[in-house]
């Protein structure tokens, strides 16, 4: 039987090198991203956790639906970390018709938050600071052009006008 030219040999497939794979960086990025989260922020959040709050700061009254699509998590994931939060004595869920719950911050969770930033403030600056003004600038419109590009292919994807659509302008995108 002979080989299908069109056909690349299998050792072929396998050319491509582990860290020339967008994905495993995507991955490797993450996992240095948490990393420092939790060194300059410490442990009393989890970085979903910090989103949330932020959310819920930002706006106010959220549902846990508008939340979730807001955050660019699924509904169940942001159902259990508003019940953590809410165990926790952070946020409070108001019952509303529907069966949708209203979410707000309460003054421990306003608090948690304003412990919270200076880390968060250190955690980015680390994150970057290997890069120079114009790298960080131009790795940050990388970033949320393929976050936003890339948008449809999540799970959970983000649907707002929020943070990553705002933060691109159509230029931005070319």
């Amino acid at each position: 039987m002979s080989a299908d030219p069109a056909m690349p040999a299998a050792a072929d497939l396998l050319a491509i090198e582990l860290y020339d794979q967008p994905g495993h960086l995507i991955r490797r990025a993450q996992q240095i991203a948490v990393s420092v989260f939790y060194e300059e922020v410490g442990r009393e959040v989890t970085p979903i956790q910090y989103a949330v709050l932020r959310m819920l700061q930002e706006k106010p009254g959220l549902d846990q639906v508008t939340l979730a699509q807001e955050v660019a998590l699924d509904t169940s994931t942001a159902a259990e970390i508003a019940a953590r939060l809410e165990n926790k004595g952070w946020i409070v869920r108001e019952v509303l018709p529907r069966r949708q719950r209203r979410l707000l911050l309460t003054a421990e969770g306003e608090a948690v938050l304003t412990r919270t930033v200076p880390g968060v403030r250190r955690m980015q600056q680390a994150l970057l600071s290997h890069l120079d003004a114009a790298e960080q600038q131009e790795f940050m419109r990388l970033l949320r052009k393929f976050v936003d590009l890339g948008n449809d292919h999540s799970r959970a994807p983000l649907r707002s006008g929020g943070a990553a659509g705002e933060a691109l302008a159509p230029q931005d995108l070319d």
